[in-house]
């Protein structure tokens, strides 16, 4: 199984097995594998603080579930500073067997919106035995050397599963490409591999996550990034292109939605902060058939992107144009068995 994901990464195709929409009506044994989509919002979610008048959908911050029925598993992609609603969400889908039901979160890094969660974990709230949680080496290093994490450490509330490539480093030098982490096989035929990727790396590396059944099915996601130019030119042979055709032809990408177009914070420098717009990622990928386009699914968007709003013209664009925009609560079945 680990073969299959390193031909991901490598190049391969994955997936056999069609992804369909999961109805909430649905029968809940015939999804052996389901896909949740917990919030989508940025980090802050919206209403954002300091926006009391703010009369748009609620966001909560950006994170997805991982079902594994079959086994008997749960996964969290992101731990977001809304983890108790998002977690009671996914208890209502799929009830935990025991405790938290947690058997993996796996961190992009270190801004607010998709570590914060950890600290529900601890003696003041579920006081949780030994949560994996799977981090790269400077991730890991601040949560283990920074408070409140270290103390979660500590006491075993979480137990920290380090990812890393054998030749990784961080930072990369100048002319060094930043390669996939090896393959983690995490649960039955289940494996997740990191993917390091430009963006402001405060206290931490930044990643994105690969998760297959190499011979059924597989998700990319990437919430944060900088610049898709950046990682290709960090490395030669990377293109978003080249990603949406890995996941295979019924696989999902989950991919960085915070703005619009430049526009989007009037009196703010947009060039400071650096997010490829949606705009410019759906041009990019805009002479991919509509089988490839139909893959790419738009996450973490900030509340001052209109795509927020699922009857916005600009929502409507994205659904003319052939993508989609990832909603609270989705749900879709990766495998079905059969």
């Amino acid at each position: 199984m680990r073969r299959g994901l390193a031909a991901l990464l490598a190049g391969g195709v994955l997936c056999s097995v069609p992804a369909a929409t999961y109805a909430a009506d649905g029968e809940p044994e015939a999804c052996k594998v389901e896909l949740v989509v917990l919030g989508a919002g940025q980090d802050a979610g919206a209403p954002q603080i300091g926006n009391v008048d703010d009369t748009g959908p609620r966001l909560l911050p950006s994170s997805l579930a991982l079902i594994d029925r079959a086994n008997g598993k749960r996964y969290l992609l992101d731990a977001s500073p809304a983890i108790t609603e998002q977690l009671a969400m996914l208890d209502r889908i799929e009830p935990p067997a025991d405790g938290l039901g947690l058997d993996g979160v796996f961190l992009t890094h270190a801004h607010i919106g998709h570590y914060l969660g950890l600290a529900y974990f601890g003696r003041e709230a579920a006081g949780a035995s030994g949560v994996p949680v799977y981090a790269m080496p400077r991730m890991a290093q601040f949560l283990r050397t920074n408070g409140p994490w270290s103390q979660l450490v500590e006491l075993g509330n979480i137990a920290i599963k380090e990812v890393a490539h054998s030749s990784y480093r961080y930072p990369p030098l100048a002319n060094e490409a930043w390669r996939p982490s090896e393959p983690q096989l995490i649960g039955g035929n289940i494996a997740a591999s990191a993917i390091p990727v430009p963006h402001r790396d405060e206290y931490s590396e930044t990643v994105g996550w690969v998760f297959a059944d190499p011979e059924r099915w597989s998700i990319l996601y990437l919430p944060d990034i900088d610049s898709w130019d950046e990682m290709e030119a960090r490395n030669p042979g990377f293109s978003l292109e080249t990603w949406v055709r890995k996941v295979g032809p019924d696989g999902l990408v989950f991919i960085d939605a915070t703005f619009w177009d430049d526009n989007e914070l009037p009196g703010r420098d947009m060039s400071e902060i650096p997010h490829p717009r949606v705009t410019e990622t759906m041009d990019r990928l805009q002479e991919l058939p509509p089988s490839e386009r139909a893959k790419v699914h738009f996450i973490h968007y900030n509340h001052t992107n209109p795509i927020r709003d699922p009857d916005s013209a600009q929502s409507r664009e994205v659904a003319e144009r052939g993508y989609n925009v990832a909603r609270r609560g989705d749900r879709i079945c990766l495998d079905k068995g059969g």
